[in-house]
Order: C-alpha cells, then structure tokens, then sequence
C-alpha cells in the first residue's frame, strides 16, 4: 500500500530537525520502501511517499521524528486508478 506523510515542524525545530537528518539518516524502518521525499522549499515541511504492506512499519517510521514535528500519514492512490474504478472499469 502506498502512503504520503506530511511532516511539519516549526522554525525553532529547524536546526534539531537538520543535525538528526544529517547524523542518522532518514531512519526508514523495515518493510518501508520510501519512493520519493520532498522538501518545502520554503522550510517546515517535509513530503515522503512510501510503500508499506504492513500500516505499523509506517508508524513506527515515524514515530522517530514526533518529539520535533507533526506527522500525518495518508494512505494514498493513483489518481487514474481510482478515476477507473470509480468509472467501473
């Protein structure tokens, strides 16, 4: 299943957010194989998608960066693929 997380963290976190990033990495967990991140250019906010069969490993993901941000998790589709089967097909 795919997933979009949005992380958000406010300018007083900017520079812990930096030094975690740099020092370990994106901490991605098992059974999570992230597909593309994106950072707002503008700072504070951070976009990843992701593909997880199991919604836990996401979570788990996650929850290393909660203590600096606000982390939402969307379980997402492609576009086409829903117009399709909304259309029926």
């Amino acid at each position: 299943m795919l997933f979009m997380t949005v992380y958000t963290y406010k300018p007083s976190n900017r520079d812990a957010v930096i030094k975690r990033r740099l020092e370990k990495g994106a901490m991605v967990t098992e059974g999570v194989k992230v597909l593309g991140e994106w950072s707002y250019v503008g700072s504070g906010r951070v976009f990843r998608l992701f593909e997880a069969a199991d919604p836990a490993a996401a979570f788990k993901g996650s929850y290393a960066w909660s203590d600096l941000g606000t982390i939402e998790t969307y379980p997402v589709m492609e576009t086409d693929a829903i117009m399709k089967m909304v259309a029926g097909k």
